[in-house]
């Protein structure tokens, strides 16, 4: 038998509040599979689970705030039996156990209730998937139910809302279900944790992009529409490829000091259209190609901005790159968000008057910053990273 808890999603969670679950006792589980949905500050995150077997009790109820690290469910390894007794679950979200139902007296007949008219069927559906259909302004029974006869959050959210009432909670501007000043509130902690804790350093480059963005341009006119890349596809792919160059930027700081990673599990910093800020990770993003990583960013920015990520991407980040895009400003100074040791803030692109090899002319330039931590690295690192980055952006036929 193994437990599994209510996970870390961040250095400014302690708790979560279970909103469903997506598996039941009895079924089976692989590694990797999404068995639970919780929200926290910053939307719903699905968690996975990291090992294969059968599912053998669930102790938290949905609806229930349960702290990181709390036992969640049991997993039981395949051919094991299961519990022989129900384990004590957690405690129900208003702190007490509902009462036992009483029997009527045996000598006392239970009426026989009057017949009432037959009424329609309807599906049995979740309560988060329920709380998301209201927000929705959808009609739960339109909604066709899941393998299981259940409606539960991805039923709710693959269908395409054509005429959808705006919820009466949701202020304008904002994502509804998503607390905004709870998130801001989450970000100040972890900044703030970042700012007491990290020795902060910053080593900063103006490169120039105009080879990228030529060789883009000519790439994109080969390609349909939709397989046309970013320019920002080509910059996580890079600063992937230059952490990998450079490890004393990637990985995490811990009780026991700097723990490197063998994969570079790039954040990606992405703004939600009402407000606040959150940096799922692309996993191994050194390893694929410009064209998975344009659809991986793609598919990340969709479910960030629809509430809908996964712990591993929540968890997993090595480093993060945040880029403030078009129409923002020349350059940023980013706070590294712990455990991890590194962050990459890449401004505007702008043209420049560049000198270069004794000419002058206007170039595509951006400024890249790296903000790291002096327990682990120092200017040096930080200036070697971004020499790296600068040749892969000069030879962009290469990434």
């Amino acid at each position: 038998m193994s437990e599994f808890r209510m996970p870390s999603l961040g250095a400014d969670m302690d708790a979560a509040t279970l909103v469903e679950w997506l598996r039941q006792p009895g079924d089976p589980v692989r590694r990797g599979d999404v068995i639970a949905a919780v929200e926290t500050q910053k939307g719903v995150i699905e968690i996975e689970t990291y090992e294969d077997g059968v599912l053998d009790e669930l102790y938290a109820q949905v609806g229930q705030r349960v702290p990181v690290g709390a036992v969640l469910a049991r997993i039981r390894s395949d051919g094991q039996g299961p519990s022989a007794a129900p384990s004590k679950p957690l405690p129900s979200a208003a702190g007490t156990a509902a009462p036992a139902r009483r029997s009527p007296p045996a000598s006392v007949p239970a009426p026989t209730p009057a017949a009432e008219p037959p009424q329609p069927a309807t599906p049995r559906i979740t309560p988060a998937a329920r709380k998301r259909a209201q927000q929705l302004g959808l009609d739960v029974a339109t909604v066709t139910p899941g393998p299981e006869g259940v409606v539960g959050l991805r039923e709710v959210e693959a269908v395409q809302v054509t005429s959808a009432t705006p919820s009466r909670a949701a202020a304008p501007g904002r994502k509804p279900g998503l607390d905004l000043d709870q998130m801001r509130q989450a970000i100040a902690a972890a900044m703030a944790r970042s700012w007491r804790e990290i020795p902060h350093y910053f080593v900063s480059s103006t490169l120039d992009l105009t080879p990228l963005l030529t060789w883009l341009e000519q790439e994109n006119a080969r390609r349909p529409i939709a397989g046309r890349v970013h320019y920002a596809a080509s910059l996580i792919k890079a600063c992937a490829l230059a952490l990998k160059a450079v490890p004393a930027l990637n990985g995490h700081y811990g009780e026991h000091g700097f723990e490197p990673a063998s994969r570079v599990n790039l954040g990606v910093a992405v703004a939600l259209r009402g407000g606040g800020l959150i940096a799922p990770a692309i996993l191994d993003a050194d390893t694929l190609t410009l064209t998975e990583v344009m659809e991986r960013l793609d598919d990340l920015v969709a479910r960030v901005r629809g509430g809908r990520l996964r712990s591993s991407e929540m968890t997993a980040a090595t480093a993060t790159l945040s880029n403030l895009g078009d129409d923002t400003a020349d350059a940023l100074q980013p706070v590294i968000y712990p455990p991890q040791v590194a962050i990459i803030g890449c401004g505007r692109i702008a043209e420049r008057a560049w000198a270069h090899q004794g000419t002058v002319s206007a170039c595509r330039t951006m400024t890249v910053a790296v903000g790291g931590d002096h327990r682990v690295s120092d200017g040096r690192s930080a200036a070697k990273f971004l020499n790296h980055l600068d040749g892969l952006l000069q030879q962009p036929e290469q990434l």
